[in-house]
């Protein structure tokens, strides 16, 4: 389970610092686009570790 903590935490300073670095090469128009894509990728991301948790758990019940 830790290994999944690390993966989000990587994942989280990942896209801080992919906002930062968007920041200086994208107009505002383009970077409200990126980071709305962002978001969701990130949403999904988060309910994909969600989903992988859920099933590790219900197969370790089943054992």
């Amino acid at each position: 389970m830790s290994n999944l903590s690390s993966s989000v935490a990587s994942c989280e300073s990942h896209s801080e610092l992919v906002k930062k670095l968007t920041k200086a090469y994208y107009r505002d128009d383009q970077q409200e686009k990126f980071m709305d894509l962002q978001a969701e990728v990130d949403s999904l991301l988060q309910k994909l570790q969600n989903l992988k948790s859920q099933r590790l758990e219900s197969c370790d019940h089943e054992e």
